[in-house]
């Protein structure tokens, strides 16, 4: 079903992103874990459109995948669009409509996403004039992978990922995302990085696993736009944990890699998994061995880094 944006409608368009560092501490009091999350926004994106509505928050979705989008209060749209409303003290009136093309439940925080866009989207069509820092926060009591989706580019995410801070990047960086069938639950990610690390006897907790922090080699190979360097430094401390629930991911990392990739990691906590290719025309032939390998759903090609949530000209 197409949708077409009705009048006084306002439609924003939100990056997905990838994690080139993930670096997890152990396992705080609070059941969070500290991290040191490199977030990377690319041009696979959603649109969310926010169109008056008579009362309360409706939903609808198309695209890609669009049967797993939950329509109901658990989508973050739906609940950016209340949050927002209710730090105003206006009436929550709005139907949003998801363009959906970042994949569902993939890792790449197409859910965040979402949850960004609406916040950004029902801002402008309620003239709300709401500052950066302040929807910032919002974002952040929303989910850890919200603010982000905010501010797009580069950013290093410190805390459970909502302290972020931009990070100075040169020219493009091409990727390929090899799309795996079915999700994986993120706590349940983060719960076997856990019980992995208390096998190996380093213990899980945060008094156990030093904090983590950006790597310089990393940092560096972004500043100076180096993809073969940038490709050396990709590092996630959930990859272990992914395959371990999910070992088929192996085979997906080993096509891609042999398809000519530079690097290749699991984003985030899975199951996409990322690869670094030396250009726009090496990635393009990566999607192409991985949509045939038969060890992934789909393989997409796509760059970045890109904006953050903007609003689209009518």
């Amino acid at each position: 079903m197409t949708h077409s944006p009705v009048a006084g409608s306002v439609t924003v368009r939100v990056p997905a992103k990838v994690n080139v560092q993930l670096g997890v501490g152990g396992r705080r009091p609070d059941g969070f874990h500290d991290l040191a999350n490199v977030f990377f926004a690319v041009a696979l994106g959603d649109q969310v459109t926010a169109a008056p509505a008579e009362e309360g928050v409706t939903l609808s979705c198309a695209g890609p995948d669009a049967d797993q989008v939950p329509l109901d209060d658990s989508n973050l749209a739906a609940r950016a669009a209340r949050l927002l409303a209710a730090h105003h003290g206006v009436e929550p009136r709005v139907h949003l409509h998801i363009a959906k093309d970042i994949p569902v439940a993939g890792g790449m925080a197409g859910g965040s996403a979402d949850g960004a866009a609406a916040l950004v989207a029902c801002d402008a069509l309620w003239e709300l004039k709401t500052p950066l820092p302040v929807l910032l926060e919002l974002a952040a009591e929303l989910g850890s992978d919200v603010p982000f989706a905010l501010l797009g580019g580069v950013a290093l995410g410190r805390g459970r990922g909502e302290l972020l801070e931009p990070l100075p990047v040169s020219g493009a960086f091409h990727w390929v995302f090899a799309v795996a069938d079915g999700g994986l639950s993120t706590p349940a990610v983060f719960a076997e990085c856990d019980r992995l690390r208390e096998a190996a006897g380093t213990g899980s907790a945060d008094t156990d696993v030093p904090t983590p922090d950006a790597d310089p080699a990393l940092l560096a190979a972004l500043a100076t736009g180096d993809p073969a360097a940038l490709a050396a430094a990709l590092g996630n401390d959930l990859e272990a944990a992914a395959l371990s629930l999910r070992p088929a991911l192996a085979d997906t990392l080993r096509a891609g890699t042999a398809a000519g990739a530079l690097g290749a990691l699991v984003s985030g906590s899975g199951p996409t998994c990322a690869f670094l290719a030396a250009d726009a025309e090496s990635a393009a032939a990566i999607a192409t061995a991985l949509a045939a390998s038969g060890t992934c759903r789909t393989a997409r090609a796509t760059y970045g880094p890109v904006p953050g949530a903007e609003v689209l000209p009518e």
